[in-house]
Formats: structure tokens, sequence, C-alpha cells
């Protein structure tokens, strides 16, 4: 009875501290215990197995400086939801059943670490500044205020993250592990800032007060990777050592020998041979073999610093194909190939396919992959017209020699290709200590079991090599087979297209047929009627221009652009290209101190109405004002007057002065038209005639093209193909009159801009800022703030800026040359992102566009910036 009754106590006493509401001793007892060892304990052990989790996902670069906090990859957050879905729910239900206890603010933070897991990190900024106002547990304010420093700190709101500091400067008693992630995230500040005196100091502080052996590894690892690189390779020494102490993992531990090694010894010694067998005895350690790959790099880097260009090359290669077990590593020795090939050897297409290899092993989201992928970009762009230009001037050269020496040069280059095969197969053959096995297989004898056909890669390419000289592509399957096959399922064998994807997938070190091709094959790609030929020569012209201007505007290198577009104007007399050429050449002769007079005669002699030569002529923001274009209108309204009462000569001289003064007005292609027409007046009829056709050839105004084309028609009796069947109804001098000051409004449709508008990608490029009336005067110092902006992030670009008035309300800034397309969307891109000028509003510059320099003349003759952004959004 006294057991039943004391059981009925406990269990009263049980269920009253059940209560979440009751604040007595009981309650607050067992609620700090329930929560502590099953709610939050249980959510703390579901984040930290998330964390591990996000750690042992990242692989440490140890060749570069470590981050001091590695990045979290979403993959890996995604990967670990379920966790974190359960350590939110955990968390929820300790702060939702035990209220009154002194665990609910460690809940929040708890929550607030998922959500920033999570990337919802508005919620916890809220949470955090929730727990720093509210909470009266310092322990719990504190590890809130140090997780918001660093989320300011990824946010780069260096403001309020020094705001965050300041605070937590001024608390007292701050616990020893609070202080080691306060010192980490201090180092964090200043490393986002770049500011490596802060990080070392924080860094040292943090070491201090850190407890885990692997953490303090870590830190000692950065600390003397950031001294290594300032020149204290005596600090850097220390705390390499350091590094090496305290169980690390074993990269660690292995790169913290090898640097140590490095600054203490190898650097300074003269002794070089005794440098070498350091490298060689690291490579010879079998403790080593999965950072093979990591010694030969370094050995690499040595022979660099001694001028052993090969010899570093070799070093590179046999690096490459050891197998390593550090991803990013085999991404640095292909990079540090394409710059030896860039830099050195100065070859452009070597580097461009070393540098193809080493983004294959580096993610988008890696510090020196934008870099490396713009590069790529330009030596693509540069191999591709390379070979093209290489491939066609051979074939060529084969097409003008006789049969009999192009059958010789095709069994030539057949023999060579057998060669290299069997060099290729010999090189595989592995040779083995002989052993009774081996003897077996190779039926007997003393050899090896190499010697056995199907273990001997180099007997295999042989008789691979004359089956296909004795029956060339003929299929491998029994005579049975084909002597039963008729005609009749001849026809149904033929290759289906899948059997054909079938066959491409067969890889060529599987079949000599996919390598090694056949004397007919080749002699087939040689040219041999007219048009072939027309056709390879048209090739070749497009990529001695493309090629000029990559070396030019992209490559730097004016010296061997000026012999690409000098062989293009040697070979391509007739060339359509030539103009640009002209151009791309006086500016290389402007920039390297040369004579530009040559070009500019030829443009002008050559390709009068031409952009380019109006652009030698009138460069951007010099004569071209609102000035200018109110007297050419004047002038071409008063010789138009004089055309009208008959007096030609007077109006003849109008125009000419005109045209000779103002050659880029919005007038200008009127003027041209109607000295044109003046032209049919004073001189003959094939010059009237010769004008007009050239007229019509050059000029993109649609309105006056089908006028030239009218009084063509006038003149010859001859209808093109082309023309409509009647006459526009606007006569010759209603549509060479002034226009009114409305401007016609932009049509609806994208194919009737393409009229006006014509997209080349690949000509010079204008990039345009339109400043509206308003907005001028809090702009007056726009061209300053932006040459500073250049001169930081576009240093060997050579981009010119310049203001031009537009219209009579609207002024535009213009920044020049760009040699493509891409580079200019590219400056656009930098220029929205980055460029910051306190007068100008973010809707201004979203209006900036690219435009071709020939399409810049129709807007600056159209004045309809409207109607050109509809073709800017369609057409880039």
């Amino acid at each position: 009875m006294r057991k039943t009754l004391n059981f009925l106590i406990f269990l009263c006493f049980l269920l009253l501290g059940c209560s979440s509401e009751r604040n007595t001793f009981t309650n607050r007892l067992y609620h700090n215990v329930t929560a502590r060892f099953n709610a939050y304990f249980l959510a703390k052990e579901k984040i930290q197995e998330a964390e591990k989790s996000f750690r042992e996902a990242y692989q440490e670069d140890y060749t570069q400086v470590l981050p001091v906090y590695f990045p979290i990859d979403s993959a890996s957050v995604d990967a670990n939801e379920e966790k974190l879905n359960e350590a939110r729910e955990l968390a929820g239900k300790a702060i939702d059943w035990h209220r009154i206890s002194q665990w609910v603010d460690d809940s929040y933070f708890l929550l607030g670490l998922i959500d920033y897991y999570e990337a919802n990190t508005d919620d916890a900024i809220n949470t955090y500044k929730y727990l720093n106002v509210n909470s009266e547990d310092d322990e719990v304010r504190h590890q809130a205020l140090i997780q918001l420093l660093r989320i300011f700190v990824e946010q780069r709101k260096f403001d309020d993250a020094s705001y965050v500091i300041d605070f937590l400067s001024k608390e007292s008693e701050i616990s020893k592990e609070n202080k080691q992630k306060l010192y980490k995230t201090l180092a964090y500040y200043y490393e986002a800032r770049h500011e490596k005196d802060g990080v070392i100091a924080a860094l040292e502080k943090c070491i201090e007060v850190t407890t885990d052996n692997h953490e303090k590894s870590r830190l000692n690892f950065i600390l003397a990777q950031l001294y290594q690189r300032a020149g204290f390779d005596a600090r850097a020494y220390d705390y390499y050592k350091n590094a090496s102490e305290g169980n690390p993992p074993y990269e660690l531990a292995f790169f913290s020998q090898l640097y140590a090694q490095q600054v203490a010894e190898l650097e300074k010694s003269k002794d070089l041979k005794k440098v070498r067998d350091y490298y060689d005895n690291l490579y010879q350690d079998r403790k080593n073999t999965d950072l093979r790959d990591v010694v030969l790099y370094e050995k690499a880097l040595f022979e660099l610093k001694q001028k052993e260009t090969d010899e570093a090359i070799k070093l590179l290669h046999q690096a490459a194909q050891e197998p390593g077990k550090l991803e990013k590593q085999k991404g640095y020795i292909y990079q540090k190939l394409a710059e030896i090939f860039f830099d050195e050897k100065e070859d452009y297409r070597a580097s461009k396919y070393y540098l193809d290899s080493a983004l294959q092993h580096f993610k988008p989201t890696d510090t020196n992959y934008q870099t490396l992928s713009s590069k790529q970009d330009i030596l693509d762009r540069y191999t591709v017209n390379y070979e093209l230009l290489t491939k066609n001037d051979s074939l060529l050269q084969l097409s003008q020699m006789r049969p009999e020496e192009q059958e010789k040069i095709a069994e030539n280059y057949i023999q060579a290709e057998e060669e290299r095969l069997l060099a290729e197969a010999e090189a595989k053959t592995t040779k083995k200590n002989a052993g009774i096995f081996d003897n077996l297989l190779a039926f007997g004898g003393n050899a090896s079991a190499s010697t056995f056909y199907f273990d001997n890669p180099t007997a295999m390419q042989k008789g691979e090599i004359e089956f296909f000289r004795n029956w060339g592509n003929r299929a491998l399957e029994d005579n049975w087979r084909r002597k039963s096959s008729s005609f009749g399922n001849a026809v149904s064998s033929l290759p289906t297209s899948r059997d054909t994807t079938a066959a491409r997938q067969v890889s060529q070190e599987d079949s000599i047929r996919g390598i090694l091709p056949d004397k007919a094959t080749l002699l087939a790609n040689i040219p041999k009627d007219p048009e072939q030929i027309s056709q390879l020569n048209d090739q070749m012209e497009e990529a001695r221009l493309q090629l000029g201007k990559v070396l030019y505007f992209d490559l730097k290198r004016p010296d061997l652009a000026r012999e690409y577009l000098t062989d293009l104007l040697q070979f391509h007399p007739d060339s359509e290209k030539k103009a640009e050429a002209y151009y791309t050449l006086f500016l290389i002769e402007k920039e390297t101190g040369g004579s530009t007079t040559y070009y500019v005669s030829r443009l002008n002699k050559e390709f009068p109405d031409s952009p380019f030569t109006k652009s030698v002529n009138n460069p951007i923001g010099e004569t071209s004002s609102t000035a200018a274009n109110k007297t050419a209108e004047s002038n071409y309204q008063k010789a138009y007057s004089a055309f009208q009462s008959g007096d030609y000569s007077i109006a003849k001289t109008l125009t000419q002065s005109t045209l000779n003064k103002y050659p880029l007005t919005e007038v200008t292609d009127k003027l041209l038209l109607l000295d044109i027409m003046l032209s049919g007046k004073l001189e003959s009829k094939g010059r009237y005639q010769e004008r007009l056709e050239n007229y019509i050839e050059n000029t993109d105004s649609p309105g006056l093209v089908k006028m030239a084309r009218n009084m063509l028609v006038a003149l010859t009796g001859e209808t093109e193909v082309e023309q409509v069947a009647s006459v526009d109804s606007t006569n010759v001098s209603d549509s060479l009159r002034i226009n009114t000051p409305d401007k016609r409004i932009a049509s609806d449709s994208v194919a009737a801009e393409k009229q006006i508008y014509k997209l080349n990608k690949e000509q010079t490029h204008i990039f345009i800022l339109v400043i509206d009336p308003d907005a001028i005067p809090q702009t007056k110092n726009l061209s300053a703030e932006l040459e500073n902006f250049h001169d930081k992030n576009f240093q060997d670009s050579r981009l010119r800026t310049g203001n031009l008035s537009f219209t009579r309300n609207q002024s535009i800034l213009l920044v020049s040359p760009f040699s493509n397309a891409a580079k200019a969307m590219d400056y656009r891109k930098k220029f929205l992102t980055e460029f910051k000028y306190q007068g100008l509003p973010e809707e201004l510059k979203k209006r900036s566009f690219v435009i071709s320099i020939q399409n810049f003349q129709q807007l600056n003759k159209r004045k309809d910036i409207t109607e050109y952004e509809a073709f800017f959004k369609s057409s880039y």
C-alpha cells in the first residue's frame, strides 16, 4: 500500500513537472534536462553531421592560399537537406515544448544556423538580431553576433560588419570558444577586404585560443602561405613546421613539409643537383604515390627559375600523365603549360589546347576560371582562323601540283602516320621479367609474355596496318558469310543511320581504320574545280582579317597583326574587307609610331563613303556636333534650292565643300545623292550611272536606295529583279527635302529594323551611353570617372572616351574601339555591375548599348534611339 502511495506521489510530481507554463524549480529542472539532452542535443548532432559532410565534400587546394572559411557548395547542402530538416524540427520542438528551459535561445541559434546553410539569409539575420536584443545569455548573444558578422562579410556589407565588430569589442567576458570564432571571423573580414596584415594578426590571435589540433594545423598553414608570399621565409618556415604537427591530414602534412623545405633550403641553395635529388627522392617515396604530380609540378617550377624551359615542359607533361589525387592540380599543370607556350614560345595554338585541358579541371566558381575562360575565347578565335588558313593554304598548294606529285605526298603522309602509330604502340609495350607462366603464354622459349600477340601492342598495331594496306576498310568477317550474301541482301545490308552512329562511337585506339586515312580520301580533299578554289580563297580572306584583328586588339601583337592584314591586301586585292583592313592598319601604325598617311589616303580614294573612312577623317567627339549638323543642313538646303533653280555649278560647289568639311552628319547620304544628281546634269551619262550603282551598293538607307534605283531605271531602261514594279509615290524632290523635327516612330516589326541595321558581330563596335537633358549637369565629370574605370579594369585595351551632341536635347557618351561585339558586351556587363557614379542613375546605365561602327553611321543619321534599342534587344 505504501509503495503504491509513493508511486502515485512521484507520478503527480512528474506530471506537474511536465507543464511548460508553470515556472517552478521542478518544472525548470525537468525542461532544462529534457531540452538539453533530447531535442536540442539531437538537433545539434544533426547539424554537426551536415557540417562534417560539407567539409568532406570540399577539396582543399594547397597550391593556393587556403580560404579562412572553406566555401559551402549548394549541392552539398541539398545532399544534407534531410538532416537539416530534422534538425529544424527538433530545434523547434525544443522551443515549443520547453519554453521555460534555458536552452530556448540556443535552439533559436541553431534555427538561424540552418537558415544560413540553406541560404535563407534574411531569416538568419533576423534570428540573430532577435537573440542579440532579447537573449539574457551572453554566450548565445556572442555566438549570434559572430555569425551575423560572418553573414555581413559574405554579403560584402562592410559598414554593417564594422558596426558588429565595434559592438563586440566593447563586450566583456567573451568565452574562449567564442573568442576563437570571433578571431577567425575577423580574419575572414580582412580576407574579404584584401588586407593581408589584418588576416595575419587575426589568425595569430585565433591560433592562441584554438584547441582542435586539425583546425590549428590548417590555420598555421594559412599563416605560413601568407608569410611566404610576403617574403618572410623564416616566419613561413616556423608556421609550416607547426602545421605539420598535431597529426594533420596527409595532404596538409605533405605540402607543409614540401613548402618548408622550399623556404628553408631549396630556394636559396646553389647546389642544383641537391635540389633535384630532393624532388627525385620525394617522387620515389611510395607514401607520395598519389601526389607525384605535385612533386613533378614543383620541380618544373624550379626548372623554370633556372631558365630550363624545355626540361620544365617535359616534367609538366610527365606530371599530367600521373594519376594524382587532387583534381585542381591537373588544372594548374595544364595552365602552366599554356602560360609557357603563350609567353615564352609564343605558340598561341598550343596554348589554346593546353588551356582547354586546364579548364576541364576547374569549376566555374573557382577564382581563376573567368580569367582563363576569357583568354580561352581569344585563343579559340585565333586557332580556328589559323588552322583554317594553314589548311586551305596547303590544299591550294597541292592543287597546283601534278597528279603524280599529289600521290607521292599522300603516300609519304600515310607512311609517316604509320611510323607515328607504331612508335606510340612501342611506347605502350611494357617489358616484364620472364617467368614460367610468361613462357607458357608465349609458347615456350625465353621471351617475355609480351611476345604473345594479344599482349603486344606493337605486334597488334603492325597487324592492323598490314591488314589495312591489303584490304583497306574491308569489314572483318568470315568468308562463308561474304559468299552467302546475295545481291538482294547486299542492298539491305547498307549501313543505316543507327549503324553509322554506332560506328562513330568506336574508339580510335580500337581500330586503325579510325586513325589512318587511305590515299583516295586524301586525294579527294584536294580542290580541283575553280569554284572550290574560290571558296577556299574566300575563307582565307576572312581568316586573315580575323587573325589581324585578334592579334592586334586581343593578343597585343601589332607586329604579327600587320603581317596578316598586309597579306590580305596582297593576296586579295579586290576584297570587300579592304576598308576594315586599312582602318586596322591605320590604328596599328598610329599606335606603333608609323606613318598613317598611306592608309588614310587609300581609304579616302577607294572607300570615300565607308564608315571607316569617316571615322579616320572625323574622329568621334572632335567635329561631329550639333553645330556641324546645323551647318550641313543649312548648306544642303541652299544647294537643293540652287539645284531646283538650275544653278547646278553653285549647287555642286556647296555639296562638295559641305561633304569635305562635315563628312559625318545626319544629311550626309542626302548630300551624296544630290551630288550624284548634279553629276547627271554636269557630267557624262557613264559617270552618272557609275556613281548611282556605287551609291546603291554602299548606302544602307532603304528610302534613298530606292530613289537611286528609280533614277538608274530611268537612265538605263533596265528593271532589276529586286525592284518594285511601280515607282515610289513620293517624288525625288520630296524625298530629298529636309526632315521636319518630328521623328519617325520606330517600327514594331523586328524584320523592318533589320533592314535598316545589319548585324555583324565581328565588326568593330562602340559602347554608347545616352544622356538625357536633365541628367547632363550631374554627369559633367562622367568622362573622367570612366577614364579611371578603364585604367583599373581595361588598362591594356586602348579605350577612348568621347562625347557627341546627338540631337538638340540629347548627348551621347562613346567608348571605343572594341574589336567585336563580344568584347563590347563584356565591357557593358562590367559597366553595369561595377561602375559607380553618383550622378548616373541605374535606369540610365541600363539604357546603354553597343553598336557596330557601320550601324552607328545609320543611327547618327536617323537619330532614333528607340528604333535601334529594339534592334539591340532582339540581336544582342
